[in-house]
């Protein structure tokens, strides 16, 4: 855990700042100004990356993978310049549950990948580096996208622990933890066998 450094008043900003960046539906957004449909209409009705690459369009996949990432890693830097590390940390906490549970949808959002990815760059970027590499290569292997989330979200904390940033392990575990719980319909189609490919429809 980090230092406790920041006013409480502080920190409860930086939670805010980060949820409030966290839930902006950019893959909704994307797909609809592409005229591409109601992203929650389509395939698993996930508002994330895979979800938006189901209707063929790899650039706006590509874009809302990347700002689903950037937003993220956006409230972290935001709030380190602001504050201190304890308040980045609560700024990562705020943007990924943002993105799980936007106030803009009813609080029905998506499995926070690309989020957890983002804030995990801008915290400590070596860790980040080895989350999104442990993706790459789950998905090169084995081309789903789920099993590549929970590869990655599972050895979080061993990395952040292994590189020496042992004051994110706790941060890790817990945003780790809400993706497995986000990802249990996912857990029991692939253990049934049936989850889909990457870029596959459903």
């Amino acid at each position: 855990m980090p230092d406790f450094t920041t006013a409480p008043l502080y920190l409860i900003g930086a939670l805010l700042l980060g949820y409030l960046l966290g839930s902006i539906p950019f893959g909704v957004v994307i797909t609809r100004l592409m005229g591409l449909g109601d992203l929650r209409r389509i395939g698993s009705g996930n508002i994330g990356a895979t979800n938006v690459l189901r209707t063929g369009n790899k650039a706006a996949a590509l874009a809302t993978l990347i700002l689903d990432g950037g937003k993220g890693a956006a409230a972290v830097l935001i709030a380190r310049a602001i504050a201190a590390e304890d308040a980045a940390q609560a700024a990562a906490l705020g943007a990924f549950a943002g993105h799980l549970f936007p106030v803009w949808l009813k609080f029905r959002g998506g499995k926070g990948v690309a989020t957890f990815l983002g804030t995990l760059l801008a915290l400590a970027w070596p860790v980040g580096l080895a989350a999104c590499a442990t993706w790459l290569v789950t998905a090169l292997v084995t081309r789903i996208s789920s099993l590549s989330a929970l590869v990655s979200a599972a050895l979080a904390a061993i990395w952040a622990a292994w590189l020496g940033y042992p004051q994110i392990v706790y941060l890790t575990v817990i945003l780790a933890t809400m993706i497995y719980w986000k990802h249990i319909p996912n857990i029991e189609r692939l253990m049934a066998g049936t989850e889909p490919k990457i870029g596959g429809r459903r």
